[in-house]
């Protein structure tokens, strides 16, 4: 299994973590600030802390789930997987400079990106541009497939 593969597989098994650790009461410290319009527009269902540190809500759970399958599917194949890199460059690096202005940092209202999630988006940008666009498998890892011997 070459880098790619590898750098979708952990990342898909770290957001489907995190997903799923939102659900649980155990990994969440609520939150005594909500975001007004959050609650305007019923977004403010699981508001709280991910370890204490990282701001989440009940579709911030969701988008973690769904980032974490498709890491772990696209880990199947060499294209898949750096397709997969190149989307959570872009995504992730989109994330971590709405993060930044006031009026975004919540996505709207849906989701929040502020805080700590800004550096946690930044760095995953970062190693998925580098997976994605820089990095490429040797001649060696592409050519070790087995010959198809069906006729």
């Amino acid at each position: 299994m070459n880098a790619g593969r590898i750098f979708a597989m952990v990342t898909g098994i770290f957001f489907l973590s995190a997903g799923l650790m939102g659900f649980l009461p155990g990994f969440v410290a609520p939150s005594d600030i909500v975001p007004e319009v959050a609650t305007r527009i019923g977004a403010d269902a699981g508001y709280g802390y991910l370890l204490g540190i990282f701001p989440i809500n009940g579709l911030h759970n969701v988008v973690h789930l769904l980032v974490g399958i498709a890491g772990i599917g696209s880990a199947i194949a060499l294209d898949s997987s750096r397709s997969y890199a190149r989307g959570l460059a872009v995504l992730y690096g989109l994330l971590a400079i709405l993060g930044l202005i006031p009026y975004a940092n919540t996505t709207f209202g849906l989701i929040p990106i502020f805080g700590h999630d800004v550096w946690l988006h930044g760095v995953t940008a970062a190693l998925a541009t580098y997976f994605g666009f820089f990095a490429s498998p040797g001649l060696l890892e592409i050519s070790s497939r087995e010959p198809s011997t069906d006729l």
